[in-house]
C-alpha cells in the first residue's frame, strides 16, 4: 500500500533548544518520534542517539520478525543512549520518549516507550494508537483525574518509563491492519498538551478532505497547522509532528 507523509520540528516559543527529532523514510516504511529529556544538551542528544540507532537497526533486519525487530531497535538505543550516559557526568540521567511506526505489508507495527502519541484519523474521527507511560497517565487510570484535568497537573511530564535512562526499559508494541485512506499522526507531547484532539481532526481533515488522493503540499500544510497552533497556544515545549497517509 503506497504511504505519504510529512514531518516537522519546531523549538516552540520557550525552549532555546530543541530536544526533539523525528526520523522519516518512506521507501523503507519507518517513521520515529523522540522527545529527550536531560541537561547541558543530554536531551537532544538522547533523541537523535534513538532516531539513528533504531532506523539502523531496523533497515539491517528487514527480514526478521517486526514486532521482534522493533523491540530489538529499541533495546538497541537504549543501551547505547544509557552507555554514553555512563561516559559522560554532564549526561547523566538523559534519556528520551520513543515512539516508532514500522509499516510491513498491510500492518503497522508500533514501539512504544514515554508519552510521544501515535494517533489514526479514520472516517473524519481520531483514535490514539499508543498508551502514555507518564504519572498522570497512571492517575487517570486509577480514575483520579479525568483527562481534561489532568493537563492542569504540575507532574504532567513525569515519565514513568524512557529510553537510555535505565540499562532496561520495557517496551510496548502493538500491530493495526491499515486500510486504505487511514491518516496516521505521531507527535511529541509539545502538540498534544497545547492542541487538543477535536482541533488537530480539525486540521487534518481540512487539509486532507480526500486522503486517498492528497497531495505532498496538503500534508506539509497540515503539519505547519499543526505546529502554528501549537505556538499559537502558547508553544511551551518543542513540538514535533509525522502526518502518514495510507494510499
Amino acid at each position: 500500500m503506497p504511504l505519504l507523509a510529512a514531518g516537522q520540528t519546531d523549538v516552540g516559543q520557550l525552549r532555546l533548544t530543541n530536544q526533539d527529532a523525528i526520523y522519516l523514510n518512506v521507501d523503507k516504511r519507518i517513521f520515529i518520534v523522540a522527545d529527550g529529556m536531560g541537561g547541558h544538551n543530554g536531551g537532544d542528544i538522547a533523541s537523535n542517539m534513538a532516531v539513528d540507532e533504531i532506523s539502523k537497526s531496523l533497515m539491517n533486519n528487514e527480514s526478521e520478525d517486526p514486532l521482534k525487530s522493533i523491540i530489538h531497535s529499541i533495546r538497541c538505543a537504549n543501551t547505547a543512549i544509557y552507555n554514553k550516559s555512563k561516559e559522560n557526568i554532564r549526561l547523566k540521567g538523559m534519556g528520551t520518549t520513543v515512539l516508532t511506526f514500522y509499516f510491513k505489508g498491510p500492518t503497522l507495527y508500533i514501539g512504544n516507550v514515554g508519552d510521544s502519541r501515535g494517533y489514526l484519523i479514520n472516517k473524519k474521527k481520531i483514535y490514539q494508537l499508543s498508551k502514555d507511560h507518564s504519572l498522570v497517565q497512571e492517575k487517570i487510570n486509577l480514575g483520579i483525574y479525568s483527562r481534561q484535568e489532568a493537563l492542569l497537573d504540575p507532574q504532567k511530564n513525569i515519565l514513568i518509563r524512557a529510553v537510555g535512562f535505565e540499562s532496561k526499559t520495557k517496551i510496548d508494541v502493538f500491530t493495526y491492519k491499515v486500510i486504505k485512506n487511514d491518516i496516521f499522526l505521531l507527535c511529541s507531547d509539545g502538540l498534544y498538551n497545547k492542541v487538543n484532539d477535536q482541533d488537530i481532526t480539525h486540521i487534518i481533515n481540512t487539509c486532507l478532505p480526500d486522503p486517498g488522493n492528497a497531495t505532498q503540499d496538503q500534508l506539509n500544510m497540515a503539519t505547519k497547522s499543526l505546529i502554528g497552533l501549537s505556538n499559537m497556544n502558547g508553544g511551551q515545549d518543542n513540538i514535533s509532528v509525522i502526518l502518514i497517509v495510507a494510499k
